[in-house]
């Protein structure tokens, strides 16, 4: 409604100027033009002003989005690419203020109806970039945080890495023990055996050297034929023939 009215001003004030004197047209020219440059900057103040707006309108919901998301999850590479959007329209609309602020400092009287706008706009904006800031600084919090975590998992990576080692060598030195033990059990029986044998045979001489006495003789040779088949349990396999020429004896 100003502006309209500044221009109406403006009309009739260009129509005066057609009715007066050469010197006094030169004069009330001038004003004319001065009025117009101040209606042209007038409304590249209300452009820019709109522009100003839009583009916080977009640092605001860009923000917004993006610390959401984070609240959510997401990873850096889409934090990375929205964060320079946001400062994106943060620069351009410093730029746009500060042209506009430049426009201003020729112009009185929109000087002193705009600065005011200005000033208030500027203070937005570096309210939304402590925002913007503070979500930045989360996000180095976050990666301090996660690199962290990962030398923590590096570190329990090696240990574990080590615990195996350590198991692996363990178990190789269990083998080796259970290998010796099976080689001293397997010769534990051997020599088990062999004095079962020994025993049978022993016994089998003492079955064969009674005459006199049958019930003693065929005990002797039951007693040989027990530890014969001892012995053979135990690995002696050719404690079989013995059993074999025992048992058609008995």
């Amino acid at each position: 409604m100003k502006h309209y009215l500044l221009m109406l001003f403006v009309s009739a004030f260009a129509t005066l100027v057609g009715c007066v004197p050469k010197q006094e047209s030169a004069q009330l020219q001038s004003k004319v033009d001065s009025l117009q440059y101040e209606l042209e900057t007038a409304r590249k103040a209300v452009t820019v002003l709109q522009e100003v707006g839009a583009l916080m309108d977009s640092v605001d919901a860009a923000r917004n989005d993006l610390s959401m998301d984070m609240e959510v999850g997401t990873n850096y590479e889409d934090y990375k690419t929205r964060m320079e959007n946001i400062q994106s329209y943060i620069r351009q609309t410093e730029q746009k203020l500060d042209a506009l602020q430049g426009e201003l400092e020729k112009s009185d009287a929109n000087r002193n109806a705009y600065t005011g706008t200005v000033k208030k706009l500027r203070r937005d904006l570096a309210a939304r970039n402590k925002e913007v800031q503070s979500l930045q600084d989360q996000v180095v919090g976050y990666k301090s945080e996660n690199q962290d975590l990962i030398t923590t998992l590096n570190l329990k990576s090696d240990e574990l890495e080590k615990k195996e080692q350590e198991i692996a060598l363990r178990k190789e030195e269990l083998a080796l023990i259970e290998a010796r033990i099976e080689e001293l059990r397997k010769t534990s029986k051997t020599t088990e055996a062999d004095a079962y044998y020994a025993r049978a045979e022993a016994m089998e001489e003492v079955a064969n050297r009674t005459k006199l006495a049958p019930k003693k003789k065929k005990e002797s040779y039951k007693e040989a034929l027990t530890l014969y088949q001892e012995s053979l349990v135990l690995g002696r396999i050719d404690a079989q023939d013995k059993i074999d020429a025992l048992t058609k004896k008995i």
